[in-house]
C-alpha cells in the first residue's frame, strides 16, 4: 500500500513515517521545511534502513501537488500539514487559518481528481474547547474552541463530515491527538521547532541544557492539583503507532467516518513534568511562574477506551519513557 504522508519530517509526521516503514508500508513523503529540517530525510532512512520518495512541496501549491499524485499511484493520504502553536495562533489568526484549512481543500481537491478515497487526519484535543467533564470522550461536544488553532482543525474536521455526506465511499478516520512529547529511542528524530520552541518538552530541554535561560509556567492558579494546567501527554511513538492502526482500520473497514482520541487518559501537571525531566536525567530545569497564556484551559484528558476497542490501540510508554527520550534527542 502506497501512503502519502504530507508533513512527513515534522515531528508526528516522521516519527509516524518510521512506524509505516517498520510495517512495510510504501511511503511517499511531502514537507515544505516551514516548520522540520531536511535533514530528517536522511534520518528517517537510518533509522529504518529503507528508502522512501520525498517532495519538497507546499501543499497550497496545486499544481505540484497534482505531479506528485500523477508520479505516484497513491492509495491513502495521512495529513499532518499545520501549524501547531495555541498561543502562536492567538496572534496569527489569518496565518492559521490560510495554512491549516486551504490546504487540506487543496488535498482533498486534488484527491478527488486522482480518486484517492482513503484520508487520516490530524486533529486535536483542543476541538473540544473547553471540556464540561474529563476524562472526554469522542461524543464530548465540540465547539466552543478557545484559539485560532483549535478552530481550524475544528473547521477541517466539519469539511471532513460533509465530505462523507457527499460521497459514502469515502474512508475517513479523525484522530484527535492529545499532548505528544518525547522522541524515537534512537535519539535521531524528535520534536526541534524553528526559533523558540511553543510547546512545553522542547523547551524544558532547551532550559536543562542551557541553551535557554528560564522556562515559563504560564499560570498557576488553575482549577487543579498544584494550579498548574494538567494534560493528557503521550508518547510521540505511541501516537505514530495510532496511525498505523487507523490506516488498518480504514482498510479493514471499507467506507466510513470514524473518529478517536489518542492519548493516554491520564493527567500530568506541568509542574509534575518538570519534576519528572529532573528526576530521571539528574538535571535542574528553571522555571518561574507567569501569568496564564489566553485560550488555555484548567484540564484536558482523553478516555481512550473507543480506540483501544476499535482499533487495538493502547499507549505503550510511560511519562519517564517520554522524559528520558525527549532528554536523550536533545543530547544527541
Amino acid at each position: 500500500m502506497k501512503v502519502l504522508v504530507t508533513g512527513a519530517t515534522g515531528y508526528i509526521g516522521s516519527h509516524t513515517v518510521v512506524e509505516l516503514l517498520d510495517n512495510n508500508y510504501e511511503v511517499v513523503g511531502l514537507d515544505n521545511f516551514s516548520n522540520s529540517k531536511r535533514e530528517v530525510v536522511d534520518k528517517i532512512k537510518e533509522i529504518t534502513h529503507k528508502d522512501f520518495k520525498f517532495y519538497e512541496c507546499d501543499m497550497l501549491n496545486k499544481e505540484a501537488l497534482e505531479n506528485i499524485f500523477k508520479e505516484n499511484e497513491i492509495d491513502a493520504v495521512i495529513d499532518f500539514a499545520a501549524f501547531k502553536a495555541v498561543g502562536e495562533s492567538v496572534s496569527k489568526p489569518v496565518e492559521y487559518y490560510i495554512n491549516n484549512v486551504s490546504s487540506i481543500l487543496t488535498l482533498l481537491s486534488v484527491m478527488k481528481e486522482f480518486n484517492v478515497k482513503k484520508i487520516v487526519f490530524s486533529s486535536s484535543a483542543t476541538v473540544y474547547g473547553k471540556p464540561k467533564s474529563v476524562p472526554i470522550t469522542e461524543d464530548a461536544e465540540v465547539g466552543g474552541t478557545t484559539n485560532p488553532y483549535g478552530t481550524s482543525k475544528l473547521m477541517v474536521e466539519r469539511i471532513l463530515k460533509d465530505l462523507y455526506v457527499s460521497d459514502e465511499t469515502m474512508d475517513i478516520c479523525i484522530l484527535r491527538y492529545f499532548n505528544p512529547i518525547g522522541a524515537h529511542s534512537s535519539g535521531l528524530i524528535g520534536e526541534e521547532p524553528n526559533g523558540i520552541p511553543a510547546n512545553l518538552m522542547p523547551y524544558i530541554v532547551k532550559v536543562a541544557s542551557g541553551k535557554l535561560e528560564c522556562l515559563n509556567v504560564f499560570g498557576n492558579d488553575y482549577n487543579t492539583k498544584d494550579g498548574t494546567g494538567v494534560r493528557d501527554y503521550i508518547h510521540v511513538v505511541d501516537l505514530a503507532v495510532g496511525h498505523v492502526k487507523a490506516l488498518e482500520k480504514l482498510n479493514k473497514e471499507k467506507q466510513g467516518l470514524f473518529i478517536y482520541n489518542l492519548g493516554t487518559g491520564k493527567g500530568y501537571s506541568v509542574l509534575e513534568i518538570i519534576n519528572t525531566f529532573e528526576k530521571v536525567n539528574n538535571v535542574k530545569v528553571n522555571y518561574k511562574i507567569a501569568p496564564r497564556r489566553p485560550g488555555d484551559i484548567d484540564e484536558c484528558y482523553s478516555d481512550p477506551s473507543k480506540a483501544l476497542k476499535e482499533l487495538g490501540f493502547k499507549c505503550e510508554k510511560t511519562l519517564e519513557d517520554m522524559v528520558r527520550d525527549s532528554w536523550n534527542y536533545e543530547n544527541k
